[in-house]
């Protein structure tokens, strides 16, 4: 009975120091201002269709200090990748531009249900963790897509590990004009930035941050 007692306080213990780690890392990141010692390395969350196209108009903004830039796509996603190929042509002012493009299983296919969602999240955090982990970025941009979810929990458990601060910035899709999407629900407490394109979203959640439509 002791050991069991000693085991069960162990996990309450590590679960308590997890979240306040947890806490600590969500708290501090606007604080955390990555580039101000050299280039930004950038982990790119592209879904398909809309999402790809959004993401890429926000890509468009951004220096060349943004180097390098990493991509991340559905596995099944069969269009986003040349668009990104596309794109990163066309950076006349970068001229050995420096991007890969990595795939993982998609977290939720449309129309999938909730309960296969679930398992379809953690098979995609199972090729997330290891992703993320190698390419050590130091800021994932993400603008919807339910792959971001895994990838997101990836660079958080960096920061919670102490291992790396991974800057965490969502920009909600321009259709999410009275309600976040699903994937922003979820993000929303843990972004260290959380963008909105409408006023009625900025007036909901105070967190979020407006500059008018910026795709």
């Amino acid at each position: 009975m002791a050991v069991l007692e000693g085991a069960v306080f162990a996990i309450l213990l590590t679960c308590l120091l997890v979240i306040i780690r947890l806490y600590i890392v969500v708290k501090t990141g606007p604080n955390y201002k990555p580039g101000a010692k050299g280039p930004v390395a950038v982990l790119v969350v592209a879904g398909s269709g809309g999402h790809t196209t959004e993401i890429l108009r926000l890509m468009e903004s951004l220096s060349a200090a943004y180097t390098p830039r990493h991509y991340v796509i559905a596995d099944t996603d069969r269009m986003s990748e040349e668009k990104i190929c596309t794109f990163e042509s066309s950076r006349h002012f970068d001229s050995e531009s420096q991007f890969t493009i990595c795939r993982i299983p998609r977290s939720r296919e449309v129309h999938q249900s909730w309960a296969s969602s679930v398992l379809s999240t953690l098979d995609a955090l199972r090729y997330s963790l290891p992703l993320v982990f190698r390419l050590r970025p130091d800021m994932v941009l993400c603008n919807g897509p339910g792959t971001c979810v895994p990838l997101c929990v990836a660079g958080l458990l960096l920061g919670i590990l102490g291992m790396k601060k991974v800057l965490l910035v969502y920009v909600e899709s321009i259709c999410r004009v009275q309600t976040l999407s699903l994937t922003g629900k979820i993000l929303y407490p843990l972004s260290d930035y959380f963008f909105v394109q409408w006023s009625s979203l900025r007036d909901k959640y105070p967190k979020s941050i407006f500059l008018g439509r910026i795709v």
